[in-house]
């Protein structure tokens, strides 16, 4: 069972990436790896399930963006999938349908505790993450447990310090994991956003007019695009 669940509201943990410069992407790529491209075509499908799942649970749902950035949030995990999968090759890791299967019982589990009566699809869905999508997040969720796993000797510490040392190892490795992937972004979707492996909308190519005129203030709230792993 997962002791690090994933935190859909949180996204992911932070991974390297390399951001696409204008006219790298090749044409009918939403994004492109080193492992495998995403057509617009198939991001545009998972936009439709998503915003499909959004309409049917609308009563219950309260998205945690906006909902013309849809098509951001689903490249996003698009891409952090692709990045779990890299980790499991490189880490010689190995997750059965099984094994994802019961890291999305206690992501479940989880969220149940938290209160409330939200049930994981819809916690996914507000998340920005299209249903049928669930079994990549098991899987990704499992990867990453075990990872854990190993890297803490089966003994989850206790200690605010040996967790964040835990956190640190897995997020160095998950961020080799993205730069060995060499992901570039289709900059009508915006810019790869390193701090938590999120597309998101900048001020360049078609989604200028979807960016507001004033940048936000906070220095914290700046994109990192550049990994410094």
């Amino acid at each position: 069972m997962p002791r690090i669940p994933m935190k859909l509201a949180a996204a992911v943990l932070a991974a390297g990436v390399t951001v696409a410069a204008c006219g790298t992407v090749k044409m009918g790529a939403a994004a492109i790896t080193t492992s495998q491209r995403i057509s617009t075509t198939a991001l545009s499908v998972q936009v439709a399930n998503l915003n499909a799942a959004y309409q049917a649970h609308k009563s219950e749902i309260q998205l945690q963006f906006p909902a013309a950035e849809m098509p951001q949030q689903v490249l996003s995990w698009l891409v952090r999938f692709q990045v779990g999968d890299e980790l499991a090759a490189q880490q010689g890791i190995t997750v059965t349908p099984t094994d994802a299967q019961a890291a999305l019982v206690a992501l479940a589990a989880s969220i149940r505790q938290s209160g409330g009566s939200t049930t994981l699809t819809e916690a996914a869905v507000a998340n920005g993450l299209p249903p049928d999508m669930l079994d990549a997040l098991g899987r990704y969720e499992a990867i990453e447990t075990k990872l854990a796993d190993r890297l803490d000797g089966d003994q989850a510490p206790t200690s605010t310090a040996g967790q964040q040392a835990l956190q640190t190892e897995l997020d160095t490795s998950q961020c080799k994991a993205a730069k060995s992937l060499n992901i570039q972004i289709n900059p009508q979707f915006g810019a790869l956003d390193y701090s938590g492996l999120s597309v998101v909308l900048t001020p360049s190519g078609l989604s200028r007019a979807a960016v507001p005129a004033a940048a936000p203030s906070p220095a914290a709230s700046k994109p990192v695009l550049t990994p410094p792993c």
